[in-house]
């Protein structure tokens, strides 16, 4: 296939295995006009007959961040998914879902392969270093940070306490010529509301160095700023130069209040700000002196850059239905936050000493649980409760894989995990205070009723299923969780009668599951009355259910390694075992093989789960990120990404190998063995 016009043909193309995905369906009710240049929705799927792609893979993208809008850049240096003016708001570049869905180059005319790849260590600044013929180039990418800069009126978004640092809402990009002669191109193609419209170029000044591209109001205006001179191409605006050795240039793009770099020195000025903190906030962390450090650093400064910090929240990923099956289905968009995610998120951000950004996201959560309302298992970043599911049928797909999904209807399931999550989310958070705050005991007490109105009702599950309601295990352990954290948080708070009334109703969920909830050999199950497996019963020792070394615990943990495994990586659960409403294979869930490692060091099999950590570590991204599923066979990422789950999982991974090395395994998300 010929790429399409509106974004150059690069001069490799990156290989994918897999079938050619379907023929995308159109969306009854919503615009299906084409996108310009790309593969119409009734033509082929974009691949070549070759089996090649044009799509990079999802491993080779890397990550910026400002805390209040993120954006992945291709190896080619074309920023390809990017929103503002917030991670869920309609994407302005989008060509990792349809090659002619608007992106934002920079680099050497010519050359799409960079010679390597990094991103600063300590930061989110990412440096490219580019060879051509005749030269070398460097260029540097940042979302830039600087002062607080509300300074005469309150910000009509942030909720949490101001820092010292807030986000400018200005990509910058500095290009040095290190040797030799090379010529650089800028192409910059925005289409607004997830390429549904276009954007208008206008000069701004007399000169070619300040353009604006309007874009309807859907999304911010983006307004470009340059030591280069621009062209107005139809959708494109475009700058090229000859650039010798120690010759530099920037590029500023500013969506926000806050005028962008004029000048080298104020773009260099911009990124030195930003380099000082990141560094100046990943210093803030407790890192063992350990080989794996790199990777909890990495970890951590990828779960910043997921946060959004006006609120607190953390979402789940950057990015919407990136495939967790080439060419399928299952496709979700993950741009919000999971009230699942607290404990987790909570656990790894103490355990690193990053206090302050657990203590926003454990405020976020207060925010959504504050009101009477029935608890949901997801909000949008400011705690919007709506998150309505439709789908973009003019857009091709990441090599093919529709329907394209923005929105997550799994927002209005029933899951019964949730109350133990906030529960145990409350108790990490006052466990180091030996106190329960006055503001929370009608939140606890709230999400404990619930747990203890609900718990022996079928649900959909940690997983979200599609399919039929089912009384699974792992839902009934949160459920357990629920008010066994909540008998030890009404002690603490000196209710004793609301203590044993809760401390009895989860003996009796206890009782309830070890009667239901084993088959004949003494292995926990994903659902009653079932004898599937199910990954989230690793949870089963790491949550203190059972000691580490009960043999049914034991038995879990070993049948989960050697049965729900391929090739050594752990699936969620067999789906030809499991009705979740979808059709079509899955990859590995690597949160799943990271909580393996964690379970293996509980029952005592440290190495066998070193060996497995390292293997997992083995297949990070280049730039040390991960998506949500690993193909085992092909090391490849699966899935939206970054994966903010699966970052949380390779921290108590990591933490819980060198514990046990060092003799000093203190439990799962700080909790007491029991």
């Amino acid at each position: 296939m010929t790429p399409p016009e509106s974004i150059e043909a690069p001069d490799v193309t990156y290989v994918a295995p897999g079938p050619a995905g379907p023929a995308p369906a159109r969306t009854a009710g919503l615009e299906a006009r084409p996108v310009r240049g790309h593969t119409s929705s009734d033509g082929p799927s974009p691949r070549a007959f070759d089996g090649r792609t044009p799509f990079p893979s999802i491993a080779d993208y890397a990550f910026l961040s400002d805390c209040e809008a993120n954006a992945l850049i291709a190896p080619s240096g074309a920023v390809e998914w990017m929103c503002v003016p917030r991670p869920d708001s309609p994407s302005i570049f989008s060509a990792i879902l349809d090659r002619g869905a608007g992106a934002f180059r920079i680099g050497p005319y010519g050359v799409r392969v960079p010679v390597a790849r990094r991103y600063l260590p300590g930061t989110l600044i990412l440096e490219t270093t580019w060879q051509t013929g005749t030269g070398w180039l460097v260029v540097r990418d940042a979302m830039a940070m600087g002062p607080w800069h509300e300074v005469d009126t309150r910000s009509n978004t942030h909720r949490r306490t101001p820092t010292d640092d807030d986000a400018e809402h200005i990509l910058v990009r500095t290009v040095k010529c290190v040797s030799g002669t090379v010529d650089l191109e800028v192409t910059c193609e925005p289409m607004p509301d997830y390429a549904r419209g276009e954007a208008e170029w206008q000069y701004v000044s007399d000169g070619y160095s300040s353009v604006v591209a309007r874009c309807g109001g859907v999304n911010p205006d983006l307004h470009l700023e340059s030591s280069l001179r621009f062209g107005i191409e139809g959708r494109r605006a475009q700058a090229r130069t000859r650039m010798t050795e120690g010759d530099t240039h920037f590029v500023a793009m500013s969506w926000g209040s806050l005028p962008a770099p004029t000048s080298w020195a104020d773009a260099a000025e911009a990124m030195w700000r930003t380099e000082q903190y990141w560094r100046d906030w990943i210093t803030q962390g407790k890192f063992p002196d350990h080989p794996w450090r790199s990777y909890l650093q990495r970890s951590a400064l990828t779960l910043k850059g997921l946060t959004y910090s006006p609120t607190g929240a953390l979402i789940a990923a950057a990015t919407t239905s990136l495939p967790e099956t080439p060419g399928g289905e299952r496709n979700w968009d993950y741009r919000y936050a999971w009230i699942r995610d607290s404990t987790f998120a909570l656990w790894g951000l103490y355990t690193l000493g990053l206090d302050r950004e657990a203590n926003d996201f454990f405020s976020f959560i207060h925010d959504v649980c504050r009101d009477n309302k029935e608890l949901q298992i997801m909000y949008g970043v400011g705690g919007e409760e709506t998150l309505e599911e439709f789908e973009l049928g003019h857009l091709s797909g990441y090599e093919g894989a529709q329907p394209i999904r923005v929105g997550n209807a799994a927002y209005n399931q029933r899951q019964h995990d949730v109350w133990g999550a906030v529960l145990d989310s409350v108790y990490l958070h006052t466990r180091s205070r030996e106190q329960l705050p006055e503001s929370l005991w009608p939140i606890l007490k709230r999400q404990v009723d619930e747990a203890a109105k609900h718990w022996h009702k079928p649900d959909r599950g940690i997983w979200e299923v599609r399919g039929e309601p089912q009384h699974f295990t792992s839902s009934k352990l949160m459920c357990w969780v629920a008010m066994d954290r909540g008998a030890k948080l009404a002690r603490m708070y000196d209710e004793p009668d609301y203590a044993e009334q809760w401390q009895k109703l989860a003996d009796e969920i206890h009782k309830d599951i070890l009667t239901k909830g084993l088959d004949e050999r003494g292995v926990f199950t994903q659902r009653y009355g079932a004898p599937a497996l199910d990954a989230s019963l690793l949870l089963v020792p790491l949550l203190r259910f059972l000691p580490p070394d009960d043999e049914r615990v034991r038995a879990t943990v070993l049948a989960i390694a050697d049965e729900l495994t391929d090739d050594g990586l752990v699936l969620r659960y067999r789906v030809d075992e499991t009705d979740d409403g979808l059709s079509g294979e899955e990859g590995t869930f690597t949160i799943c093989s990271f909580w393996l490692v964690s379970a293996l060091v509980e029952i005592g099999e440290l190495d066998r789960a070193r060996a497995l950590c390292e293997r997992l570590l083995s297949y990070a991204s280049p730039l040390n990120l991960y998506a949500e599923e690993i193909d085992p066979k092909t090391g490849r990422h699966l899935g939206n990404f970054p994966q903010a789950f699966t970052h949380l999982a390779l921290i108590n991974a990591v933490m819980h190998v060198i514990r046990a090395e060092e003799g000093a395994v203190d439990g799962y998300f700080g909790a007491p063995r029991t």
